[in-house]
């Protein structure tokens, strides 16, 4: 199990670097979308997977016993998951006033943009 989900993490992150370098606008934020989604299952893989209880102290033990879920990857992939999300959605709007403003999603076209044209101020 554990070999699988390091093979779709690595799938995550080569597709989502491959659309990183995109020119379009949308496969930019869908390789955002998978590089975060990469990163989230490699903390859940680099956590142990194990099929155990919560991580609660037994009334009257003094420790853990085995086996047990490890609640500290799990914690660091839901604030990784509102973390992600927020960039997203900044992305999301940063994008879209880029495409208002100069009327094209083509990354290659907005860079070469200098000045806006006359019509646009």
């Amino acid at each position: 199990m554990t070999f699988l989900l390091a093979v779709i993490v690595g799938a995550l992150y080569a597709a989502g670097t491959y659309l990183v370098l995109r020119r379009s606008i949308v496969k930019v934020i869908f390789g955002l979308i998978f590089l975060g989604h990469a990163a989230n299952l490699m903390i859940f893989t680099v956590g142990r997977l194990t099929k155990g209880v919560p991580a609660f102290v037994p009334e009257g033990a003094e420790i853990l016993t085995e086996p047990f879920a490890d609640p500290l990857p799990q914690a660091l992939i839901l604030t990784s998951i509102v973390i992600g999300f927020g960039v997203q959605a900044f992305a999301l709007v940063l994008f879209k006033r880029a495409y208002l403003t100069l009327g094209t999603e083509d990354l290659d076209k907005m860079r070469s943009t200098d000045q806006l044209p006359e019509e646009r101020l």
